[in-house]
């Protein structure tokens, strides 16, 4: 809700005036309630169908009886698990209430009024949201099919350019990086800009070239790379994600950290999701077969779509989206329309059980017709 002649913008931070709230995928429970209608499913929100696995549920399980006391502040056990996991230092890990929250410490950290974030047309909603939150200026390159151009990238950084955000693969498009470009291009970035790898998606990818940047990081003292347990581990309710950089960085960004950001139940959870690996090849294996799913289905009714390594794909409909959006919503099926990402006549579509799949593949047949 708006407030046209609302007195406290006035008085509100730089930037705050100019912006929009993220709007995150409808619940099931608000659309029942909305139109009156059960047994709907959800495939907006990028969730793993699965939900967590049985090391991560063992966990929550039996921390629950410490909900009376504050959690860890530092995740001294989760942090190690995620250093151990990657072969890092403990020291090179800022945990978060997601891995929005540490997108958000970035820009706390490194943007103010007089500088730049560069990040690509089509990417994720949260960069100009944490960039303008801080009063900084937004720059957008024009993307490459769907995805980063990285020469385009390359040519918009200034001396005001402290921030870069690339997210590999991307949301709400799946296109993906491969190594050789993507270090070449973080080569050429001023020492001055720190470069984001936001590679929440990681898990789901399967191409050999996919680079894993939280390798590079001796290398680039300036690079940033976060990741997140609501995907692959499927702990999305939950909140956690984590920053992996030089441990001068991660020092900055504690420094803005909130107390007590990641709970106790997430933090117990996720330090249990990092072994569970059967539980991260089962969800592979399921978001590989529904994407087959799907894509096979639009092949057969003749609509184009954007080839995906995530677990989404994103639906070229041919026309406006959001009447066919409104449609399948009264027949009690959630997607995402992308419209605010530049991409009116496009549908996301999350990777559901099987026979959500086919329920979402029978609803657009029949509204198709």
């Amino acid at each position: 809700m708006t407030y046209p002649d609302d007195p406290f913008l006035a008085i509100a931070a730089p930037g705050i005036a100019g912006l929009t709230p993220y709007v995150p995928g409808k619940p099931v429970s608000e659309l029942e309630r909305e139109l009156g209608i059960t047994n709907s499913i959800k495939l907006a929100s990028n969730e793993n169908p699965l939900g967590p696995g049985p090391r991560a549920r063992a966990a929550i399980a039996a921390a629950l009886g410490e909900l009376g006391r504050y959690p860890d502040g530092g995740g001294f056990a989760l942090r190690r698990a995620i250093a151990d996991h990657h072969g890092v230092s403990p020291m090179a890990v800022t945990i978060g209430n997601g891995s929005n929250d540490v997108l958000d410490m970035v820009a706390r950290v490194f943007l103010q009024p007089g500088t730049e974030s560069l990040f690509s047309q089509h990417a994720f909603a949260v960069y100009p949201i944490a960039t303008q939150a801080v009063g900084a200026t937004a720059r957008v390159a024009p993307a490459r099919d769907y995805g980063h151009d990285l020469e385009a990238m390359a040519a918009m950084v200034t001396d005001r350019t402290r921030v870069v955000w690339i997210a590999n693969p991307n949301n709400p498009t799946g296109t993906w990086l491969a190594a050789d470009p993507l270090r070449t291009f973080i080569d050429g970035l001023p020492k001055t800009c720190v470069v984001v790898i936001d590679e929440a998606y990681t898990d789901y990818v399967t191409e050999p070239d996919f680079p894993d940047a939280s390798r590079w990081l001796e290398s680039h003292p300036n690079l940033i790379v976060t990741r997140t347990f609501s995907k692959a581990h499927g702990l999305a309710a939950l909140r956690v994600g984590y920053a992996l950089s030089d441990p001068r960085l991660a020092d900055l960004l504690n420094r803005v950290r909130q107390p007590f950001n990641v709970n106790s139940l997430a933090q117990a959870a996720a330090t249990a999701a990092l072994g569970d690996h059967e539980h991260v090849r089962a969800s592979v294996a399921l978001n590989r077969s529904g994407m087959e799913q799907l894509t096979a289905a639009f092949e057969r009714l003749g609509l184009g779509y954007i080839p995906s390594v995530g677990n989404f794909i994103t639906l070229e409909c041919g026309r406006p989206a959001a009447p066919i959006n409104e449609a399948l919503l009264r027949r009690g099926v959630i997607v995402r329309p992308v419209a605010n990402y530049g991409l009116p006549n496009h549908l996301r579509v999350s990777i559901g059980l099987a026979e959500e799949n086919a329920r979402f593949i029978a609803e657009l047949t029949d509204l198709l017709k």
